[in-house]
């Protein structure tokens, strides 16, 4: 049983990790180890209790995203009445990217879930695939800088570009992220991204971190890989958590509903601080400190877990 102490707690650090590019399910295993909760986490409760707060999530980011969403909507029903995609119509675009994004992480999530729900219950593979989480996000942002000098070789070359490229609006420099990201991606670049996240099925490998480093890879700058990423993490979380919810309103959890609903609210503030703080952060950062993070603290946390037994 999860008290209500260990419901906020975790549900807090769920918010914040679920898109804080650090792993929310790598967390979700390794911390009640540390702390010396006694929780199962292949139990059904344990699960259902993630559900909720997924879910919790899942709701922010689309209340956070609501005016882009609600443009979003617009822009695909546009489409499918004239039967094509305007060049000019940015809504339509971005929303057709999210679709053929959600596809793989929809798919892959389905076909791996079971065979990969096993490792919930390892707290050692968690912190080790933390590490490598942190090395993929250093590696994303190493390549990224070196395709940024290959573009721009010299600083003659990159002021001569600015000179020859002015009154020409760019992807990135138009004031409208939304025009930026659908500017910038193709259709198979948001498959990739997509696809991308099915990693996050493995705990430590994190949803928003891949996200973000399939963005960058494609193209896209810090802030708009990482709004394109919680834009996308909206239909995903929010698919797998109702799929689940037949389990979160059974009998069976009658006894738990409170709990689950304190972990749930404190999930939902959480992710709506995250979410504001984070594109500010992206604004002018990188996703540096986040890698050194995973790899200093998944290695603390793999020796934690070995001194634990």
């Amino acid at each position: 049983m999860i008290s209500m102490i260990q419901a906020a707690i975790l549900g807090f650090l769920q918010g914040l990790t679920e898109l804080f590019p650090i792993s929310s399910l790598g967390h979700s295993v390794i911390l009640p180890k540390l702390f010396g909760w006694n929780l199962d986490q292949n139990s059904g409760d344990f699960l259902t209790f993630l559900i909720a707060t997924h879910l919790a999530t899942a709701v922010v980011l689309f209340f956070f995203f609501l005016k882009d969403w609600i443009e979003i909507f617009k822009g695909v029903a546009r489409s499918i009445r004239h039967r094509k995609i305007s060049p000019t119509d940015t809504y339509a675009k971005l929303g057709w990217l999210l679709i053929v994004g959600t596809i793989p992480a929809g798919i892959l999530g389905l076909v791996l879930e079971k065979p990969i729900r096993s490792l919930f219950a390892s707290p050692l593979t968690a912190a080790a695939f933390l590490v490598l989480n942190g090395l993929v996000l250093f590696a994303a942002e190493r390549l990224r800088a070196r395709q940024k000098e290959l573009v721009e070789p010299s600083g003659v070359s990159a002021r001569a570009d600015s000179v020859s490229n002015a009154g020409t609006p760019q992807p990135a420099a138009t004031g409208d992220p939304d025009a930026g990201i659908a500017t910038a991606l193709s259709w198979k670049q948001a498959l990739g991204i997509g696809a991308a996240q099915a990693a996050a099925l493995l705990p430590g490998i994190s949803r928003s971190g891949s996200s973000m480093v399939g963005g960058l890879l494609s193209g896209l700058n810090n802030e708009n890989a990482a709004r394109f990423s919680f834009l996308l993490a909206t239909p995903v979380i929010g698919a797998a958590a109702v799929l689940k919810l037949p389990e979160l309103f059974s009998p069976a959890m009658a006894d738990q509903r409170g709990v689950f609903l304190v972990g749930a609210l404190c999930s939902g503030v959480a992710a709506w601080l995250a979410t504001k703080f984070l594109l500010r952060f992206f604004e002018t950062r990188t996703l540096i400190p986040f890698a050194i993070y995973c790899v200093a603290g998944g290695a603390i946390y793999f020796a934690a877990m070995l001194f634990l037994g």
